[in-house]
């Protein structure tokens, strides 16, 4: 696990490996992951079969940065989550199947999440 001691993020990335036993994103269905670091929410959604991104958003992205500034980091995390949504519909993708990365569902992922959900994207 890369050496690292911090026990609340030795849990996470066994319940990240216990996650991404049971999900694979595939052509038809790829899969939505989330990463959440302290300042920023990162989205992307990846075909595992090619081991392709094919769509991603963050705080970090132009887009992000052109839209009007939302109130707090859940408040990114929504904006980040229809961001993600739009251009996945863009693209033609309908269905992904949710990794949360071993995050908690709940807080900034799940804002994500609802977000995305509510722009469109069916998981």
């Amino acid at each position: 696990m890369s050496g690292n001691t911090n026990p609340r993020e030795v849990a996470r990335l066994k319940r990240k490996k216990r996650i991404r036993r049971k999900v694979e994103g595939t052509e038809q269905r790829p899969r939505l992951t989330v990463f959440r670091s302290d300042k920023h929410i990162y989205a992307q959604i990846i075909n595992d079969v090619t081991g392709a991104t094919l769509v991603s958003a963050s705080t970090l992205s132009p887009e992000y940065k052109d839209a009007e500034k939302e109130k707090g980091k859940v408040g990114a995390a929504k904006r980040v989550g229809e961001l993600v949504a739009q251009k996945a519909l863009d693209k033609g993708i309908a269905k992904v199947v949710f990794d949360r990365n071993g995050f908690i569902y709940h807080g900034r992922i799940q804002a994500l999440a609802d977000a995305a959900r509510k722009k469109g994207l069916d998981f």
